[in-house]
């Protein structure tokens, strides 16, 4: 598929299919695509926790997706908690930030993993929904991930049951400025 075709095409999406079941190897796919993204000094700080299991997808969407309906939303995709390394990327060898922003190139390139991995999705013939909305302290003790790595998203993965229309789009002259 062509590149912009697949940026055009990609919807998130909120109702999976319950006949398909993602498997370790699509995920593999997905995490390897993400690798592929620039990072700050390279150091390539996103960690990804992906739940398959069916109960352990149950309680994660019960207990810390309840939030806008995302365990609703959620039901029949898989699930990956995205997180990066703090206070690595932006940062000098000493802990000293390199510059005003500090942990958020961190979050900067972890955005960049992810759209990655969505985009990998689409071309693979998944549909992802990106979640900020969650319950980041449950889901750290869930999955045991340590406090030295910021929770930024949880992200669904599975085959969409359903067609969302493309939203509207901002107009170039709205965003963009030359000078």
């Amino acid at each position: 598929m062509e590149f912009q075709t697949l940026i055009e095409n990609r919807r998130s999406v909120r109702k999976y299919s319950p006949n398909t079941d993602i498997t370790k190897k699509q995920i593999q796919q997905l995490i390897k695509a993400a690798l592929e993204a620039p990072s700050w000094k390279n150091t390539e700080t996103g960690r990804y926790y992906c739940v398959l299991s069916e109960d352990m997808k149950q309680k994660l969407r019960k207990e810390c997706l309840c939030y806008a309906n995302n365990d609703i939303k959620t039901e029949h995709a898989a699930l990956i908690v995205t997180t990066f390394v703090h206070n690595r990327a932006g940062f000098q060898k000493d802990g000293t930030p390199d510059n005003e922003i500090g942990n958020g190139w961190g979050c900067y390139d972890l955005g960049l993993q992810n759209e990655n991995l969505i985009l990998k999705a689409a071309e693979l013939g998944l549909s992802t929904l990106i979640m900020g909305l969650r319950n980041a302290d449950k889901i750290r003790e869930m999955l045991s991930i340590p406090e030295s790595e910021t929770i930024v998203a949880v992200i669904a993965v599975g085959t969409a049951d359903e067609e969302p229309s493309r939203p509207k789009r901002r107009e170039l002259e709205d965003v963009l400025k030359f000078f």
